[in-house]
């Protein structure tokens, strides 16, 4: 991504929404950068987008821009009478909704959607794994996390910080890092730093292997991350034959997506997939 612009910033009078801390909100005042959020999506493939937590709107007034038909979810009354008052074009599009409880197909039926926003830091990795689960009808996401996590869900295998979102996002998705965001453009600001991603669906996203033995494999290798996948997987009850392969001997942050694959497929005929 290029450089910031020249940084130009909103200005919400007191009687504006107050972010609550139990929700998680720290409202984006940078305009500059919810312009390059909203610009990550393509809009290639769908016409919908989905926007969670919009707060006081900085970066729907972007999106409402695009060629695209947009909705929110909030689950904060205050920023949804915010947001009916201010943005009258949003009219019956604005879900007063918990998104991580919501059947989404009340909006969407079975129409492709993009997911983005400047998410809650307390739920952000509970919203990557719903956007996983109906990752058949999401071909982009994209929005702010904690770097931190943003960093995870885009690392690659070899790295402490590779983890169980890492290879179950990177399976199904192409996931970039763009940029960070100083904690300074944000009301209150939080203590740490934010980075913004991008996840664009493979065009091939069915995996080889039984998809919930798969996802069952890499959280419980993970679960018990130090050691070799001949201990973590322990539960499965392999028969020693298969557990002498080499790759037991590895640890699961050592395994791309690929391998966990190729992991699941040797599993497969020993194992009972029934649950993830």
């Amino acid at each position: 991504m290029g450089k910031f612009r020249k940084k130009y910033t909103a200005h919400f009078s007191e009687s504006e929404v107050r972010a609550k801390k139990h929700l998680g909100q720290h409202f984006l005042t940078d305009e500059n950068i919810a312009e390059r959020i909203a610009d990550t999506l393509s809009l290639s493939g769908y016409k919908k987008v989905l926007e969670i937590g919009p707060g006081m709107g900085v970066l729907t007034k972007y999106l409402l821009k695009k060629e695209a038909e947009v909705h929110v979810i909030e689950i904060d009354t205050e920023s949804v009478t915010y947001l009916r008052e201010n943005y009258p074009q949003l009219e019956g599009r604005i879900h007063e909704k918990d998104v991580l409880k919501y059947d989404l197909s009340q909006i969407f039926g079975e129409e492709p959607f993009a997911v983005i926003g400047n998410f809650p830091y307390n739920i952000s990795t509970q919203i990557v794994f719903r956007v996983l689960e109906m990752r058949n009808q999401i071909p982009e996401f994209s929005g702010m996390f904690q770097k931190e996590v943003a960093k995870r869900i885009c690392e690659k295998e070899g790295n402490k910080t590779y983890g169980i979102l890492s290879v179950l996002v990177q399976a199904f998705f192409e996931a970039e890092y763009l940029f960070t965001v100083p904690p300074s453009v944000f009301n209150p600001p939080p203590k740490v730093e934010s980075g913004v991603l991008r996840l664009t669906r493979k065009k091939n996203q069915k995996l080889a292997c039984d998809e919930k033995l798969f996802f069952r494999i890499v959280k419980t290798a993970f679960n018990q991350r130090r050691k070799t996948l001949r201990n973590s997987l322990k539960s499965f009850n392999l028969p020693d034959s298969l557990r002498e392969d080499t790759i037991f001997d590895e640890r699961p942050e050592q395994l791309g997506h690929d391998a966990f694959i190729e992991l699941t497929l040797k599993i497969q005929p020993y194992a009972i997939s029934d649950q993830q």
